[in-house]
């Protein structure tokens, strides 16, 4: 794996977590995390809004870990009421944001022409967009998997040019897994993760197919998440209710450092 393929797992928190609770997950988190993780992983916590000052103020990056948003506004600014530009996550330190969650399909009629606006602006606005893709359950029985995610990858990289590619992180996160305590197998994840990339390659290149990381999202735990990383096309993972626990998300970070040490790409224990 290529300095750029650096795993990745990133907490989606959603809407769980006040201030307060956040400052006592950062807490308990920060005091299991060690530097040989934070050297082969790649970490990011993605709070409610409220929540982003609060874990900034908390200097997670002085710990090796990044600050993401859950979801932001294409525009950056306007009338556009309960919205979060670019700037603003700017400001407050974000560097990574989750873009196009089934969730905010489903619930909030995102469509794919938005998903690539937004795709856009984060990239122009020098922070990583975290793309999720993935199939219902209806779509996955009338063997539909492969075309829904290949749309929903070619619409949201719409416009965009290799390097911009390159910058994106790509989720596979199935709608029947999400928070359902039913995870995909982890060889179909890995085959999925071979499609979406193949398809990069295709389209943007061999280095960019290469340079481009692909995650797995669906009830991802320690019990199963090795078996996941495992898979040489899934380079981490974005952990919705795992992610919630601090001693659990810290076990996800520990394994895939472990993963890192195993495969000769690092030297160091992980405690």
């Amino acid at each position: 794996m290529a300095d750029a393929r650096r795993p990745l797992v990133a907490a989606n928190w959603k809407m769980h977590k006040t201030r307060e609770e956040s400052r006592r997950f950062w807490d308990a988190f920060s005091a299991r995390l060690t530097p040989e993780s934070t050297d082969r992983v790649e970490v990011v916590l993605c709070p409610p809004y409220p929540s982003l000052p609060v874990l900034a103020e908390a200097g997670l990056e002085e710990r090796g870990v990044f600050l993401g948003a859950q979801n932001v506004h294409d525009a950056p600014r306007g009338a556009f009421t309960g919205e979060v530009s670019v700037p603003m996550l700017q400001d407050v330190g974000c560097r990574f944001v989750i873009v196009g969650h089934s969730e905010r399909r489903i619930h909030f009629g995102e469509s794919d022409d938005m998903i690539a606006r937004k795709v856009r602006a984060v990239l122009e606005g020098g922070m990583t967009p975290i793309l999720c893709v993935g199939e219902s359950l209806e779509q996955r029985e009338a063997g539909r998997a492969e075309a829904v995610v290949i749309g929903q990858l070619e619409a949201a990289l719409a416009g965009l040019d290799a390097a911009g590619v390159s910058r994106t992180v790509v989720a596979y996160e199935p709608v029947w897994a999400i928070g359902t305590g039913r995870s995909a197998d982890p060889g179909d994840a890995g085959r999925t993760g071979a499609l979406l990339r193949r398809y990069v390659a295709e389209r943007y290149g061999e280095e960019a197919a290469a340079r481009v990381r692909i995650l797995y999202g669906g009830s991802v735990n320690p019990d199963n998440f090795g078996a996941f990383l495992a898979e040489p096309e899934v380079d981490g993972a974005l952990v919705g209710t795992a992610s919630l626990d601090p001693e659990t998300f810290a076990a996800l970070v520990e394994e895939a450092a472990r993963r890192e040490i195993r495969a000769g790409r690092g030297g160091g224990d992980i405690r």
